[in-house]
């Protein structure tokens, strides 16, 4: 039987809303695809990277698209708010591209890996977003995309590999012979390791420094056996799948937003063109929070902490709803502390939750939780969130309505008797380091 092409929209209409489409309680939390859910254990793979040091493969959980051409940069910039005239060869980004109503599309790591030549890798929401106006927008360049390994067979075409924790600098020094060449936070470097040449990026994760090393995958297992090699005498740790979903969270990035596509006419075809078994159609939503409005779950680059990667100086989509947005009312991004005594139950409890929980002050709603873990290392549940901004300031008391309300029909406001959890209004990022030195490098 060949196999019938349904779009995103078909979805939503046969749903009845966009909503209706994504709403599924009981999601089980995303975690990357191939890697092993533990090594040495989640609870100590999240301790190894803030005392000693870590390899996390990323191989397979990132889709690449790969743009070359003379419009390359042009259509970036046309489809963003990313200055990529500013962009150097070898520089990474991070991109962020806006709907005409001013709110994320997704964002994505953008890499210059030429002059007419990038990489934007991610999940695929923004680079179906950029390959879509791409074709409807008759720009010569070419895009190749290599999703993600979650159901496509095969080895991916790019390896990545991050070395990251206090001893990552020692052990990439081992492994290479030397110190790397000084790179600035988000550039990279070339480099070479057991016979192959690669990118270094000057990266890291949870607050902690580090580098992601990306290439071809054919020298996968050579490099990694490499890196591990050099670690073995500073006592590296492979990272699973299950801390290595945890790993963003006091660093303070918010993944996987709501893409702002759903009701604007002027994406009608952009979702007839989209299919529904992609990102943008499969991305549950769940928690306790619930609107019958897709637009409540939006996000604002502001909201989100991405004023450093916007630049103004350009015309692009949705510029100007994003400078309209700049003056409010935005929500502010933080991190709860959950009281342990409420929240620390089994071990595998709170371990990783992307629901949009409610936020409450005395029973008024003020914001949505977007991702909660347990960070054993702490003894902690972190949840990070945006909430109402006179509510941001550190040491606000709140309340978390924790579980997942049944959806359509049922008051998104009805006192579904699920457990309310204490917190405490924390800075985002949480993490100290990444909060006020992470990016000075």
């Amino acid at each position: 039987m060949a196999w019938e092409f349904v779009s995103l929209q078909q979805g939503i209409d046969q749903a009845g809303s966009a909503v209706d489409l994504l709403w599924k309680p009981g999601a089980p939390p995303w975690k990357p695809p191939i890697v092993e859910d533990e090594y040495a254990g989640w609870g100590a793979e999240q301790a190894a990277w803030r005392t000693e040091v870590t390899v996390s493969d990323l191989s397979y959980h990132m889709s690449d698209t790969f743009l070359r051409g003379p419009d390359a940069a042009r259509l970036l910039s046309d489809v963003s708010a990313n200055n990529i005239p500013g962009c150097a060869i070898g520089q990474a980004k991070q991109f962020v591209p806006v709907s005409y109503n001013g709110n994320l599309i997704t964002d994505g790591i953008l890499l210059r890996d030429g002059e007419e030549s990038f990489v934007l890798s991610g999940v695929p929401g923004a680079q179906n977003w950029v390959a879509y106006h791409a074709k409807s927008g008759g720009y010569d360049v070419e895009i190749e995309t290599d999703p993600d390994r979650s159901f496509t067979p095969g080895d991916p075409r790019l390896f990545r590999l991050q070395v990251q924790g206090p001893a990552a600098l020692a052990v990439v020094e081992k492994a290479f012979g030397g110190p790397l060449p000084t790179t600035k936070f988000f550039h990279t470097t070339e480099v070479e390791l057991a016979g192959a040449r690669f990118r270094a990026l000057r990266h890291g994760m949870a607050g902690q420094p580090g580098y992601e090393f990306i290439g071809s995958y054919a020298d996968h297992d050579a490099v990694k056996d490499a890196l591990f090699a050099a670690g073995a005498e500073f006592g590296i740790s492979h990272v699973g799948a299950l801390s290595y979903a945890t790993n963003g969270i006091e660093s303070g990035w918010i993944p996987t937003p709501t893409p702002a596509i759903f009701t604007d006419p002027e994406l009608a075809e952009y979702r007839a063109q989209l299919g529904l078994f992609t990102y943008e159609g499969q991305n549950p939503l769940y928690g306790s929070f619930y609107s019958d409005d897709i637009t409540d779950y939006y996000t604002s680059p502001w909201e989100l902490g991405y004023g450093r990667s916007v630049s103004l100086d350009h015309d692009f989509i949705g510029r100007d709803a994003l400078i309209a947005a700049k003056n409010g009312p935005l929500r502010t991004k933080v991190t709860l502390e959950l009281d342990a005594s409420e929240a620390l139950g089994a071990p595998g409890d709170y371990l990783n939750n992307y629901g949009r929980q409610r936020i409450e002050v005395d029973g008024t709603l003020v914001g949505t939780t977007f991702q909660a873990g347990r960070i054993a290392p702490l003894d902690r549940v972190l949840a990070l969130s945006l909430i109402a901004e006179e509510y941001a300031t550190p040491g606000t008391r709140v309340e978390v309505v924790w579980g997942d309300h049944p959806g359509h029909g049922t008051a998104s406001d009805a006192d579904l008797g699920l457990p309310r959890i204490g917190a405490t209004v924390q800075p985002a990022p949480y993490n100290e380091f990444a909060r006020t030195a992470y990016r000075k490098d």
